[in-house]
């Protein structure tokens, strides 16, 4: 059983639901990303979702998008990024840890080498958002064969079809996209999401997580009641970037702790 299903098993014995957090790796500089990891941890992050920086981010807003320039202005690689992992495994060995991001930086390194390094640097769970489940079961069996899950997004506009395709090759939880568009941009509508899940829930035993329009406890508490996770990425990219000007690497973290911390407080108001 990998971090990620041991993670969920536990929060469903205690009846509360997943806070999954995102940062990207290396912004607004390497030396942070692991204090930002642990600054995470210490404010109830349950798995933490580590962005590989890449250049065309194609799902991602203009807040991630300027995390992914920051990084790689200074040097990130996905090499890089195993390594802050492995630093991370240092100090901690059970928050499960995903890596999101997107298929050239794997296809350059090579999937098998890919595979082999990222179990080492103690990964647990790969999203790579442009592999379509259509083409992806050699990632997904190339992952599960690691020790590694597969996590693929789910979209509003996604078929029935389409869904069982992704349910049949993923494992730790599905990610649900709670909008049609890029990170960051949007209206929640929880409404919407609370339609769509019971859709999900019938072709997979999965968790379900829900991100894109979470900004604060009261929206997570809205999606905490449909959802088995919630994702938070641009929000505190946000706060990295605000805190960033003028605030040094303490500062930083604290501010970053205190806006999960009371997401947190938001998911904990739910029970599942």
């Amino acid at each position: 059983m990998s971090r990620i299903q041991q993670a969920f098993g536990r929060l469903a014995g205690e009846g509360r639901k997943a806070l999954i957090p995102f940062i990207t790796a290396g912004d607004p500089d390497a030396a942070l990303t692991v204090p930002l990891m642990h600054a995470l941890v210490d404010a109830g992050a349950d798995v933490i979702e580590l962005g590989v920086p890449f250049s065309d981010p194609m799902a991602d807003g203009p807040t991630i998008q300027r995390a992914s320039e920051r990084a790689l202005a200074k040097g990130m690689t996905l090499r890089k990024v195993l390594a802050l992992v492995v630093e991370f495994r240092n100090t901690n060995s059970s928050t499960p840890v995903v890596l999101m991001g997107y298929a050239n930086p794997i296809e350059a390194m090579g999937l098998e080498k890919f595979a082999a390094a990222a179990q080492q640097a103690g990964v647990d769970g790969v999203l790579v958002v442009d592999y379509p489940p259509e083409e992806a079961e050699k990632f997904g069996a190339t992952m599960r064969a690691y020790g590694m899950d597969p996590i693929f997004l789910i979209a509003p506009t996604s078929s029935a079809e389409r869904i069982a395709r992704t349910a049949a090759i993923a494992s730790g939880y599905v990610y649900y996209v709670s909008l049609a568009g890029v990170t960051g941009s949007g209206a929640l509508n929880v409404d919407a999401v609370a339609e769509r899940v019971p859709a999900i829930r019938e072709k997979t035993g999965l968790p379900v997580g829900v991100g894109f329009g979470i900004r604060d406890a009261a929206s997570a508490a809205r999606i905490a009641r449909v959802a088995d996770a919630v994702v938070v990425g641009s929000r505190i990219i946000e706060e990295i970037e605000k805190s960033s000007v003028g605030g040094d690497a303490t500062q930083i973290c604290a501010n970053v702790r205190a806006l999960v911390a009371d997401i947190r407080r938001g998911v904990d108001e739910v029970k599942s």
